[in-house]
């Protein structure tokens, strides 16, 4: 499965959600996490976790090792940890302005993604998107397993916002995520209610 693999109106329900871990995750990779979901369809879904700055490995840094060129002036933002599936990729949001690629998937009126080179080569040298992330790797879920996941109360998901997912303050992504919901974190919980 690729995160352009299928029509914008073949997707599930997630596509272009953020899922927000819930207080309690299990998984310590994904602990405090906020994810775009770029797919998901009856195949299994796929997002860029989009809270999780990869330490010490700036935008520049890290085209310098790729021998990109690099203007000047070029951005010191941190890359990020998209998830722990196929870590040596990078994928790009960034925001629809320039989103005419063939590459290019749009994820909401506001965000796409494309997986090319060449974007980076555009941002690097000053011509790409205003706003934009790159992320290192995915988190991917197979047939039915993020609805398990759901349901066993590991995630919640709210609408879209490109703040949350452009804005540098890390920090603060992941309350921000659960804010939109109107949801306080002081009365959630991770087990789920019985009757």
């Amino acid at each position: 499965m690729s995160f352009a693999g299928q029509p914008q109106s073949d997707q599930g329900f997630l596509f272009g959600k953020l899922l927000i871990a819930m207080p309690g995750m299990p998984d310590p990779r994904f602990e405090r996490s906020v994810i775009l979901m770029c797919s998901h369809s009856d195949e299994g879904a796929l997002g860029l976790i989009v809270n999780k700055p990869i330490p010490a490995l700036p935008f520049r840094d890290l085209m310098v090792k790729m021998d990109i060129d690099v203007a000047e002036n070029a951005s010191r933002a941190p890359v990020m940890y998209g998830g722990p599936v196929e870590t040596d990729h990078g994928y790009i949001l960034h925001n629809n302005e320039r989103a005419n690629r063939q590459s290019t998937l749009a994820i909401t009126s506001e965000i796409a993604l494309t997986p090319t080179v060449d974007i980076l080569r555009a941002i690097a040298n000053g011509r790409g998107p205003q706003r934009w992330m790159l992320a290192l790797g995915y988190a991917g879920w197979g047939p039915g397993q993020i609805e398990e996941e759901i349901a066993a109360n590991s995630w919640i998901h709210c609408d879209p916002d490109s703040d949350i997912v452009f804005d540098a303050g890390m920090d603060t992504k992941w309350q921000r995520a659960f804010a939109k919901l109107g949801a306080g974190l002081s009365g959630l919980s991770a087990d789920m209610g019985r009757a």
